[in-house]
């Protein structure tokens, strides 16, 4: 009996699902997002799997990617945390770098409202110096108290942060022991265990957020699991796509510490889809990735099939200082509302229609016109064939808010206006593209640009013509790519530890033994979620820095002479430091120290992947094709537009304008502008 892989990526406007045999042959399903519980949407589409005839035990995997915790953030709708600092720092979390995030010259600059006001911080006494040695003993008793004076006021989570913790978390580990004595059901995160790294800010900011957003992980995956298990859903294979690119079992989700690790797990899922089904398989090294859904637009990079990566970075102005892939996200999606403001100028976004109500086209109750209207008064959409004609749109409901709120305020026709918000959501998309390849030093004239996601394919070439990008991929199932990503994700956890050493003195025993106290970690978690007889790879990293320099380059150390390390290993590293600040910032110091800052190491447990990357006849309902339909690119000029279904596409270029529909997207090829299918099953769009 064939096994089924199932993934299910949640979306702002819908839920995708890919179920997918041993064979390799796809079944995809698309709800509408419930946002005030996510799981519902889940649990139904499952539903339909079952109504058309799959028993739930053929289900040995599920993957699933979530915006729980990142709506959560967004939406300031975490749990009631409490803080416990070193007596005397409490001015910590106000201060922070003294930097700012955004433009420095904005008078009306404010940091966002603080996740633990003051009046849910309590300071304790005790003291680690900055070799990890106690010079004050913990106050046990300020413990205590703050844990009782916090739960009466109703605190239910707790962020334990302390100086230097990462050096010696003796501390930390005993302050979480009292909290949980005294609020059992509290859910605590020590800094020692969520990032055990130097510099307070970003210690402290990544720990109040796995606080802040714990208990709300926690609920969703019960949720969830229940609700699996009532279905009939009875297998142990469960992940949870994680920010780096990798899935950690759906039981760990409960862990403290770990919700901070799946603030870009959605977005995460598609840019790790391409990596593996496209990344290797193309004559470009360098792919830029545009997931353009509902309500957003996820921008990342991918090199020689690895995607870019980041350990530092912020998520609606807080500072979270984990490894994520280096993903960019803009307010640029279907439902991303367009309209005129005070100066008679037109705008869009930042806000979008969400699922509820949705674009005014949808017919359910919105009445503020977005990008999907604009797209349909376009030519570009087929108002009988959306989700292959499941869902009719109003195209006349769309053309009457695009004339009462956009036309007629700015003298436009309703087509004039329909094509200055593609414009204008275009440009900004291309935009965030030149702005992320600008900093990572990329030459788009050299990447070819995927596109997915339900609207992705729809504007790709278009962004793609603005930037000189002369080549998109459109994916065989755009619309459910990134679900189609968390069967193609691998389990893996990352650890750090940091401690300043000279790697001149350092000596290779004590390196080693650095490592191999973080593998014993890693040895320990994976055998406590029921991986600890798995296949498994450990990857060695350090962050290496030039004396006196206030920031640090991640130094992989693969091909070194490091496992174990050795003398010679210690020497290739430090050239291998040199090479990168040399490429990253046009010069190095060959003569300087060189000082490790931080130990690194990531555990990847393979996963079964299915084998569909070159499966381009997965069955759905064929589209229904209209031969030709009127399009229009400047709101003046109309063009007859060929129309095909995907099937329909070949070897042979056709020629633009032309419209490539699907059952989950929809692929717009411009005049000057050729598609064809590659033997992969993608669809190729080629300039000139």
């Amino acid at each position: 009996m064939n096994e089924y892989r199932l993934g299910v990526d949640v979306g702002g406007t819908h839920t995708d699902l890919v179920l997918v045999d041993g064979s390799g042959e796809m079944h995809v399903e698309k709800v509408p997002s419930t946002p005030g519980n996510p799981s519902i949407a889940v649990l139904d589409g499952i539903g339909r799997f079952f109504a058309s005839g799959i028993a739930p035990e053929r289900i040995g995997f599920f993957g699933h990617g979530t915006t729980v915790t990142t709506n959560a953030l967004l939406e300031m709708k975490g749990a009631r945390a409490g803080l416990l600092i070193n007596e005397g720092f409490r001015a910590i979390q106000e201060v922070q770098t003294g930097a700012r995030e955004t433009d420095q010259f904005d008078l009306k600059f404010r940091r966002p409202e603080p996740l633990v006001p003051q009046s849910r911080t309590a300071e304790i006494g005790g003291r680690i110096d900055s070799r990890g040695r106690e010079i004050e003993p913990l106050d046990e008793d300020a413990v205590e108290r703050a844990a009782r004076r916090l739960r009466e006021s109703g605190v239910e989570s707790f962020a334990v942060c302390f100086l230097f913790s990462f050096m010696n978390p003796a501390h930390e580990r005993r302050a979480g022991e009292i909290v949980r004595r005294v609020v059992p059901d509290a859910h605590v995160s020590l800094s020692s265990d969520v990032l055990p790294r130097i510099r307070e800010w970003p210690r402290l900011s990544t720990c109040l957020i796995d606080a802040y957003l714990g208990p709300v992980l926690a609920r969703y995956v019960a949720d969830l699991d229940a609700g699996l298990d009532a279905r009939g859903i009875r297998t142990p294979s469960r992940f949870l796509m994680q920010s780096n690119g990798g899935v950690m079992p759906l039981a760990a989700a409960h862990e403290e510490g770990r919700a901070v690790h799946t603030l870009l797990s959605g977005p995460a899922a598609g840019v790790q889809a391409c990596a593996y089904m496209l990344g290797e398989r193309q004559d470009r090294p360098l792919l830029v990735t545009m997931d353009m859904g509902g309500t957003s637009c996820d921008i990342a990079f991918i090199e020689d099939g690895v995607p870019l990566e980041v350990t530092e970075g912020a998520i609606a102005e807080r500072r979270l200082d984990i490894p994520a892939l280096d993903i960019a996200t803009i307010s640029a999606g279907g439902g991303t509302v367009a309209r005129v403001n005070a100066a008679n100028h037109l705008t869009v976004g930042p806000d979008s229609a969400g699922a509820v109500p949705g674009p005014v086209c949808y017919g359910l109750g919105g009445e503020a016109p977005t990008v999907t209207d604009a797209d349909l008064l376009s030519g570009f959409l087929n108002p009988d064939y959306l989700l292959g004609g499941a869902t009719a749109l109003d195209r006349g409901g769309a053309e009457r808010a695009l004339e009462t709120r956009v036309a007629r305020p700015m003298g436009l026709t309703p087509r004039e206006a329909a094509s200055g918000i593609v414009r204008l959501i275009n440009a900004r998309m291309a935009d965030e593209i030149r702005v992320q390849a600008a900093k990572k030093t990329v030459d788009l004239a050299a990447a070819g640009l995927v596109a997915f996601g339900g609207a992705g394919p729809v504007h790709a070439a278009m962004v793609a013509e603005e930037l000189g990008i002369p080549r998109v991929l459109v994916p065989p199932r755009p619309g459910a790519f990134s679900a189609m990503g968390l069967l193609c994700s691998d389990v893996v956890h990352d650890y750090i530890r940091s401690e300043i050493v000279e790697v001149e003195t350092m000596g290779a025993d004590y390196a080693e033994s650095r490592f191999r106290a973080l593998e014993d970690r890693a040895e320990r978690e994976l055998a406590a979620e029921g991986l600890g007889e798995s296949e498994h790879r450990f990857v060695r990293e350090l962050d290496l820095r030039y004396a006196g320099q206030g920031y640090e380059i991640r130094t992989p150390l693969d091909g070194l002479e490091w496992r174990p390390v050795t003398e010679a290993g210690l020497v290739q590293v430090r050239e291998r430091f040199h090479t990168l600040h040399l490429r990253l910032h046009g010069h190095s110091a060959p003569d300087s120290t060189v000082e490790a800052v931080s130990f690194r190491l990531r555990v990847r447990v393979p996963v079964r992947k299915p084998d569909v990357a070159e499966r381009c006849e997965a069955p759905e309902r064929r589209a229904e094709t209209a031969g030709v339909r009127t399009v229009t690119f400047d709101g003046r000029n109309e063009l007859e537009a060929l129309v095909h279904a995907r099937e329909d596409i070949g070897d042979d270029a056709m020629r633009g304008p032309l419209i490539v529909e699907q059952v989950d997207a929809t692929a717009i090829v411009p005049p000057d502008w050729s598609a064809h299918r590659d033997r992969f099953g993608n669809i190729v769009m080629e300039a000139g």
